[in-house]
């Protein structure tokens, strides 16, 4: 059983939903690029029930607003998004866990980590679900240079056409989304689509602002990373997929970058991440949940002993 919530923002609402009772461990669930809270819905009840977990939309996802016309979506106010909803529910530390790294132009793999940094007496553990936590920064300028403008010049071409959003059917709205990932099975997609999609007299609309595919991406170095990640107070637990999108042999060449990070990840942080392969693909968790469910169960009730980095 879960539970709407709703929380005033000043656009609109930030939507999420909860499981377990309010008095447990709070545990804030971020969803991957544009999906919505139903990506938790089968891994949530095979979790420890003392928790309460609470699975969010971000701004112009699931049954979130859009954010106001004009206004592009800059990774730094997804964090804000979390802020928001963890001082709506008077949360003072608490675990998050995040999916995805969405994919490799538009990322939301940041998000969960980045409030970790700028937040880490708030956080107590971290676990990420096929996300490595980082996009590593390109080594050609003038590469950096066309993906801000590639990101200003996308938004501004949505503007212009002001397009309807498309109707479908229920069939070719979960055709369509599984066309667009692989990685999903049709359980998967229309649990998904339950949360992403309104019922209209002409058929099916995906709820997603058009704008999220326009956001800019954040870039850092290894270095940067590894000091990062020692800013966190506590443990993370990050979990990839023999099938998912950061096993290094999966990987064209131009995304050399994960193979980097977890030799860096697993040289200089070894005793402060725990980084475990486990068979399935991008959405194990929502494929297949058994097989992640255990690991993190047995991350959320051991009990924390490190001191801070």
């Amino acid at each position: 059983m879960f539970s709407e919530l709703k929380f005033p923002v000043p656009w609109g609402h930030v939507a999420a939903k909860a499981w377990g009772p309010s008095e447990g461990h709070p545990v804030l669930c971020l969803h991957g690029w544009l999906d919505n809270a139903n990506t938790f819905d089968k891994l949530i009840p095979l979790l420890p029930r003392g928790c309460y977990y609470v699975a969010m939309d971000f701004s112009g996802h699931g049954l979130s607003s859009h954010r106001p016309a004009g206004c592009p979506y800059h990774f730094l106010d997804y964090v804000t998004d979390v802020r928001r909803v963890a001082a709506a529910l008077q949360w003072r530390r608490f675990t998050l866990m995040g999916h995805s790294m969405g994919n490799f132009l538009f990322s939301y793999c940041f998000i969960s980590p980045q409030f970790c940094f700028l937040y880490p007496e708030m956080v107590d553990k971290l676990i990420l679900l096929e996300s490595l936590g980082f996009l590593l920064a390109p080594e050609d300028t003038e590469a950096w240079l066309k993906s801000k403008r590639r990101v200003i010049d996308r938004l501004l071409s949505l503007e212009a056409k002001q397009q309807t959003p498309k109707a479908r059917s229920p069939e070719a709205a979960l055709q369509r989304l599984l066309e667009a990932n692989s990685h999903l099975t049709a359980e998967g997609g229309a649990i998904l689509l339950q949360r992403g999609a309104t019922e209209t007299p002409a058929g099916l609309v995906y709820n997603r602002d058009m704008r999220a595919r326009t956001q800019s991406r954040e870039f850092f170095t290894v270095e940067q990373c590894v000091k990062l990640l020692q800013k966190i107070q506590d443990r993370v637990l990050i979990i990839v997929s023999q099938d998912g999108l950061l096993v290094p042999h999966n990987l064209p060449s131009r995304n050399h970058f994960v193979k980097a990070l977890q030799e860096a990840f697993e040289s200089t942080l070894k005793e402060h991440i725990r980084l475990v392969e486990v068979p399935g693909s991008h959405f194990v968790h929502l494929n297949e949940p058994e097989v992640v469910s255990g690991i993190i169960s047995n991350f959320l009730t051991a009990q924390n002993t490190r001191a801070r980095l």
